[in-house]
């Protein structure tokens, strides 16, 4: 029987939110999930692997892929691009699985346009006060860098009321079972499900497994 189409997720959050931490933890509570590999201009590092860490493009494959509409999304950092492939995006959702996205406010503005069915998520810490611990807490950056994280954490925390939800990190574990939730919770909406009652009514078999 033809699988269930999967979700599209999108997880976005300022730098200290903790997201990393978060969202491990996510993919253990959902297995069916997988997270979307981008496409890059810069030379891969060392242990890097095509096609699992990133796709590693040229610039003018970039342009090319671009030119044709391949990205959900896409974006210029410093001298390089990053962007998100539609096709590897789409084929996996067509498989029936979930593909989570962790990318920044514009980014998820932009996918949401493209595929408005995409569920956003914002990744907020708790207070002001655990924000700056957290970035103070790298101990690799010095006063003003942590300002300057501080400012742009701060600035995207405004663009949070866009997203479908909010998920306070007091803690990562319970973070974690909070966007696990919304993730099942969209599942059951009755425009996922619409297919199964139109057979369930009306007799025949369901179009999703079990």
């Amino acid at each position: 029987m033809k699988r269930e189409k999967g979700l599209l997720i999108v997880v976005s959050g300022p730098s200290g939110a903790g997201k990393g931490t978060v969202m491990r933890y996510v993919f253990e509570k959902c297995p069916n999930m997988r997270y979307s590999v981008s496409v890059t201009t810069r030379a891969p590092r060392a242990g890097e692997t095509d096609g699992k860490e990133y796709f590693f493009r040229t610039h003018d494959q970039f342009a090319e892929m671009l030119h044709n509409n391949e990205f959900l999304e896409h974006e210029r950092v410093y001298d390089n691009y990053y962007g998100t492939p539609r096709k590897f995006v789409e084929d996996l959702l067509a498989d029936g699985f979930d593909v989570m996205l962790e990318i920044d406010v514009k980014g998820a503005m932009t996918v949401k346009r493209n595929r408005p069915e995409t569920v956003t998520v914002f990744l907020c810490p708790p207070d002001r006060a655990t924000l700056e611990s957290r970035l103070r807490g790298r101990s690799t950056e010095t006063e003003d860098q942590v300002a300057l994280r501080l400012g742009a954490a701060v600035e995207e925390l405004t663009h949070a009321r866009d997203y479908d939800y909010v998920v306070v990190n007091r803690d990562a574990l319970v973070g974690a079972e909070e966007i696990a939730s919304i993730i099942r919770a969209e599942k059951c909406k009755t425009r996922r499900n619409i297919y199964f009652l139109e057979n369930l009514i009306y007799g025949g078999t369901s179009n999703y497994d079990d």
